[in-house]
């Protein structure tokens, strides 16, 4: 009995370490607040954007390289970004996403392969982006979360580093490069 009660309070002290040491090093949107550019979603994603990407597994293998063509256009609150992806093994995938702006720097959106919808807010040059993706692996699918940070460089560039995680364990990262023509 005893050596059960050590090892459930070694267990609940292992996972309280672990919570509290997640919450240490998470960026907050806030920080980028006073940041330029400010990014405003519906200029910087308006018109042709090429993309540059790749996918690192949670050692840092790089796994897949990727380039995006985006075709975006905005009416109103409503936006409509077209990617077309082709990836270093030569395979070829789309994703039409559609977006909302929302009060307050916030939006929404949805694609064909996410999970209910996508939940986003802008501050300064930065947006974070967190969705659940329907990801096809070796004939199955999976279902990830991605926490997406973008970050403006200047009117043409932007940044993005995305965590991919299953069960709030980290799988890898896509880093990406957008350059607006």
């Amino acid at each position: 009995m005893k050596r059960r009660q050590l090892l459930n309070r070694g267990a609940l002290a292992l996972l309280a370490s672990v919570a509290a040491l997640s919450g240490c090093g998470s960026q907050k949107l806030d920080d980028y607040a006073r940041e330029k550019p400010v990014l405003e979603l519906q200029d910087y994603f308006n018109g042709t954007l090429d993309a540059y990407g790749l996918f690192t597994d949670r050692s840092g293998q790089v796994v897949k390289r990727f380039v995006v063509v985006m075709t975006c256009s905005w009416q109103g609150n409503e936006g409509l970004l077209n990617e077309a992806f082709t990836y270093s093994d030569g395979t070829q995938q789309r994703r039409v996403w559609r977006l909302r702006k929302l009060a307050d720097g916030k939006y929404s959106g949805s694609a064909d392969d996410v999970v209910g919808n996508a939940f986003g807010q802008q501050s300064g040059n930065a947006f974070n982006w967190t969705y659940t993706m329907a990801l096809p692996v070796d004939g199955r699918v999976y279902e990830v979360q991605f926490d997406d940070w973008m970050y403006l460089v200047n009117d043409k560039v932007m940044l993005n580093k995305a965590t991919m995680s299953k069960f709030g364990v980290r799988l890898g990262e896509v880093t990406l490069s957008f350059t607006k023509r």
